[in-house]
């Protein structure tokens, strides 16, 4: 993993907004219409080079596909990926399982707002709401071929480019496929630790490819705002740990210093009024075995987490991923605003273990985004102004 060594080098979460073109493809297939596989698979190629090179011509040094590989969401894909599950449509009577929460309990109708916006600018969602994941038999991985094809594209599309490095983001065994239900193994945390070993193969693949693999979890955070209550504080604690030792057994015999882990609140637009302080998980999130750690720290609700770091020392070795722009507001951050979340940060933990990201994804899928495509690209030139800045600050 490339290491900020004179001057502050910039990165983002993964997700990136898909070209209409593809999104239409991916929109006509999800509907049941027939795609031509070829014509598809040539789009997606230029597609993941358009976009690497896009990121480059932005001043982003360490570049993802977009995800631009991945049919549904950023953690629903595994459902395409593992075997053992089947899709189940909801009734009418049942609770969705993505409309839980306090956040959601205490403003309903902020949230009602919300969900009839975002299906407005997503044109729907090919179908995958209103559904249920069920665990009807062995997990095991078969996306290989996929997986194959994502690392061929972004490699090639690597080639055309001067950026520092290239990586892949994946789910995390708390985050693949949120809110599964369990009908196979005894427990629900035998279904977890096969999900985790399955996933395994996922992370060497993209590694043994010479990449750097991403395990987002945004799910590690956002279970507290829908355990607690009823659940205990201790009980979230406990939930946590036990996903974060599975997710250190998918990442066994993998060299830290090729993994970063991502962890966020979810990606909505919401108040976030009950979201779990970093402070109180932190030292679970720092014991996972990754060489660097993405963590939120533009959006109102945790930027003054900021000063953990005086208090919490970042283990030897590893690298801080803080968000310096916000995925999920068009305003777009001053350079000299960016600069001064990175110095700060760097004075803490040291300049050359400070990388600037942002917050989370711009896209949770094909069909979903937060920004104006044109914005995007305006805040990511914005970070890359920022780092420049801080640069300067940090290595006069």
């Amino acid at each position: 993993m490339k290491r900020s060594i004179d001057r502050i080098l910039t990165t983002h979460v993964g997700s990136l907004i898909r070209p209409p073109e593809l999104v239409a493809m991916l929109k006509a297939e999800a509907q049941g219409e027939t795609v031509d596989a070829t014509e598809f698979e040539a789009l997606l190629a230029r597609s993941v080079v358009d976009v690497v090179r896009s990121q480059a011509e932005a001043g982003i040094d360490v570049v993802s596909d977009g995800e631009f590989g991945k049919n549904i969401s950023w953690s629903q894909y595994v459902l395409e990926r593992l075997s053992g599950f089947e899709r189940r449509p909801l009734a009418d009577t049942d609770v969705d399982p993505f409309a839980k929460g306090e956040d959601r309990a205490r403003f309903p109708g902020f949230y009602a707002e919300l969900d009839a916006h975002d299906r407005a600018i997503s044109g729907g969602d090919g179908g995958y709401r209103k559904t249920e994941s069920v665990c009807v038999g062995p997990i095991e991985y078969t996306g290989h071929a996929a997986l194959q094809r994502d690392i061929d594209n972004i490699k090639a599309a690597l080639a055309a480019v001067d950026v520092e490095e290239g990586f892949l983001p994946v789910a995390a065994p708390a985050s693949a496929i949120p809110d599964r239900r369990n009908e196979y193994y005894d427990s629900d945390e035998d279904c977890m630790l096969a999900v985790a070993e399955a996933l395994r193969t996922e992370y060497r693949m993209i590694v043994d490819a010479g990449l750097i693999v991403q395990v987002d979890d945004a799910r590690a955070a956002v279970t507290f705002d829908r355990m607690v209550p009823p659940a205990t504080f201790e009980q979230y604690r406990d939930w946590l740990a036990l996903h974060m030792q599975a997710l250190n057994h998918a990442l066994d015999g993998i060299p830290p210093q090729r993994v970063r882990y991502h962890v966020c609140w979810g990606s909505w637009p919401g108040p976030h009024s009950t979201d779990v302080a970093l402070r109180d998980i932190v030292d679970l999130v720092l014991s996972v075995n990754a060489g660097a750690y993405c963590l939120e720290n533009a959006n109102p609700r945790h930027e003054h987490e900021w000063r953990l770091w005086k208090d919490v020392e970042l283990p030897a070795g590893k690298v801080l991923i803080p968000g310096v722009i916000s995925h999920a507001t068009n305003i777009v951050e001053h350079p000299e605003l960016v600069a001064e979340r990175i110095t700060r940060i760097a004075q803490l933990v040291g300049r050359e273990n400070v990388i600037a990201g942002t917050d989370c994804g711009f896209a949770q899928g094909p069909f979903h985004r937060r920004v104006h495509p044109t914005i995007m690209w305006a805040k990511l030139e914005a970070l890359a102004e920022g780092a420049r800045l801080a640069s300067q600050a940090l290595w006069p």
